[in-house]
């Protein structure tokens, strides 16, 4: 909708467990994954797009392991394709990563070794190819993972000198007459490019400060340019656009700002504008090739969730439970207000003309 009333709410639900992990959709299938804080359970759970029933929740026994008081035991978003879901979550003892059918029922699990996080753990996965993609970096032995879609194997891993963690998802980036790559933000190592066939590291640009920072926000892509974020909560904080160099597999820095930029929300590119929504809700627009800032707002609230945009209006949900939709253009406008009445950290997603939000307990529809 062009603007945002409690008309638009269609239904909510409570889940059958607690986190901050965004949900994913295909077709009817709403998944999404839960965790009970006393148990330490992790429940994979499918709801019904059209209603919100319970379609089905497999409870998995694993321990109470501590965290970070923003961090849960759920923070991690699931994958999805045709044929079946993909959940992720660490504990000291492994890092589990768990195919399920869209009914349920277990296609394979993979262990992808220890989990040394001092905040534990929240990386998402993502699916490209037949190949589920994982980044694990930690305090130690950190690696990023693509394993087969089908069956849970290995196709390969590579090694990273990060021993910092970072919660950053990477995205696919296919440069102008070029292969995909795979793009991973860490502080430490800045920005590297990865062949996704084979695993082979190909670039990278280390863009951010000495001082410890943390890669929380994903990169995004539009055409030949990457956008990506760093920060730390009281320090330095940087969003950088990156270009092709002028040799093969080679980026190089197009434009940077460093004052009211997100560190855990990520930034959007839509058209040929960047839109940067702060943790403390302040808004920019720029110009996706030259980083001139056309507006510079604030809205209320605090935000860990991330902007997703429908048509022209950008849609976050800050970290009360209210929905704010924000015009996507040039002139800085809010289409209205929506609250959920319940903590939100997730990002939504927008899928046959409908919106679902997962906050702390609940899962929410939003429609015409």
């Amino acid at each position: 909708p062009g603007e945002l009333t409690a008309a638009n709410r269609k239904w909510s639900v409570p889940l059958p467990g607690v986190g901050h992990g965004s949900p994913v959709v295909w077709g009817d299938r709403v998944f999404v994954l839960c965790g009970d804080p006393k148990t330490g359970q992790r429940i994979p759970t499918c709801v019904s797009a059209q209603d919100g029933r319970i379609l089905w929740q497999q409870p998995i026994a694993t321990p109470v392991n501590d965290h970070h008081k923003f961090n849960s035991l759920a923070s991690s978003t699931p994958a999805v394709d045709a044929s079946q879901v993909y959940f992720t979550w660490g504990v000291p003892e492994k890092l589990t990563l768990l195919a399920l059918t869209h009914d349920g029922q277990a296609a394979w699990e993979a262990d992808l070794g220890p989990v040394t996080r001092q905040h534990g753990f929240g990386s998402s996965p993502i699916v490209v190819d037949n190949l589920v993609i994982l980044s694990n970096d930690q305090e130690s032995d950190s690696h990023l993972f693509a394993v087969e879609a089908r069956t849970g194997r290995l196709r390969w891993k590579l090694p990273r000198a990060e021993n910092h963690s970072n919660y950053s998802t990477p995205c696919v980036y296919t440069p102008p007459g070029g292969r995909p790559q795979l793009v991973i933000v860490s502080w430490r190592l800045g920005v590297t490019g990865v062949d996704l066939a084979t695993g082979k590291q190909l670039w990278q640009l280390p863009l951010f400060a000495k001082k410890a920072e943390r890669a929380v926000g994903s990169p995004s892509t539009s055409g030949e340019f990457v956008i990506v974020n760093c920060a730390f909560v009281n320090g330095p904080k940087h969003v950088v656009m990156l270009k092709p160099g002028s040799e093969p597999n080679t980026m190089v820095e197009a434009w940077r700002l460093e004052k009211s930029v997100p560190h855990i929300p990520s930034p959007i590119l839509v058209g040929d504008r960047a839109f940067l929504w702060s943790d403390a809700g302040i808004v920019i627009c720029a110009e996706l090739k030259t980083g001139r800032v056309i507006y510079e707002e604030r809205v209320p609230g605090d935000f860990m969730g991330s902007p997703v945009c429908v048509g022209a209006t950008l849609f976050a949900v800050d970290r009360r439970g209210n929905v704010v939709a924000l015009a996507a253009t040039d002139q800085f406008k809010v289409r209205g207000t929506l609250a959920l009445e319940d903590a939100c950290q997730s990002t939504p997603a927008v899928a046959g003309g409908k919106m679902f939000v997962r906050t702390w307990e609940k899962l929410h529809c939003l429609a015409q």
